[in-house]
């Protein structure tokens, strides 16, 4: 049996159609600049995504830093919930130096795991380190580079996959057309928003969201933002 799908109310739909400051009181104060015009884009391509500020309350815009920092970061999350990826990134970031690349390969391992890093993860946060240390990354390249070519260099760091590298240009960078197909929770968004029967693989995930392109970040803030809602869980880093 489908379950419900979520509908847009038709004075929403107006409102976005006719008054571009209706679209800009459902976005933070931070949001960029492209962030209404993406958000009003959307009410024409995907109505229903572009709706759920109307039930999810107003859209946070959640930052990382960019670079070394924000990679790090991401590394932490991988594979956990937020939570946990919260606490462990606590406990890291508070290490003396661990947030620059000289600073973390002068820890030691067992600093790392006491931290909460496991063994594969303290491995690939070492290859990131020596990465930014030897000039193989940078956080100025990384946001010269279009989207493509950041994420195949990210991607080319030990234990750093596409995932991680579409986290950190969407969060990192405010890059606007970034959509992480292999997240779990914008698959099970999407799956709650629509009624679907089944969770959209990662390659089907891909497809749909190619119909939101050039505002796939937009879109995929948007589904997290309504995960968020619906299950009651209160917003971390994505």
């Amino acid at each position: 049996m489908r379950k419900h799908r979520a509908t847009p109310s038709p004075s929403w739909q107006r409102c976005v159609a006719a008054r571009p400051s209706t679209v800009a009181a459902m976005l933070a104060p931070d949001a960029p600049g492209w962030a209404a015009e993406a958000l009003m884009a959307l009410a024409e391509i995907d109505p229903l995504i572009a709706a759920i500020p109307e039930r999810a309350g107003v859209l946070p815009w959640r930052r990382r830093e960019a670079g070394f920092p924000g990679l790090l970061r991401s590394l932490c999350g991988q594979m956990i919930s937020n939570q946990a990826a919260s606490a462990i990134w606590g406990r890291l970031a508070s290490l003396p130096g661990a947030t620059s690349p000289a600073g973390l390969l002068a820890l030691s391992d067992e600093a790392l795991r006491q931290a909460g890093l496991s063994r594969p993860k303290l491995l690939h946060a070492r290859a990131l380190a020596e990465a930014f240390a030897d000039g193989q990354l940078s956080a100025e390249d990384l946001a010269a580079l279009p989207d493509e070519a950041a994420i195949a260099a990210i991607a080319a760091i030990p234990g750093f996959g596409p995932w991680t590298a579409e986290v950190h240009l969407l969060f990192g960078l405010d890059r606007p057309d970034i959509f992480p197909s292999g997240d779990l929770a914008l698959a099970a968004s999407l799956t709650a928003l629509r009624g679907l029967p089944a969770r959209p693989s990662p390659k089907a995930l891909a497809v749909i969201a190619h119909g939101w392109r050039p505002w796939r970040s937009m879109a995929a803030r948007l589904l997290w933002h309504h995960w968020r809602h619906v299950t009651g869980r209160p917003a971390g880093e994505g």
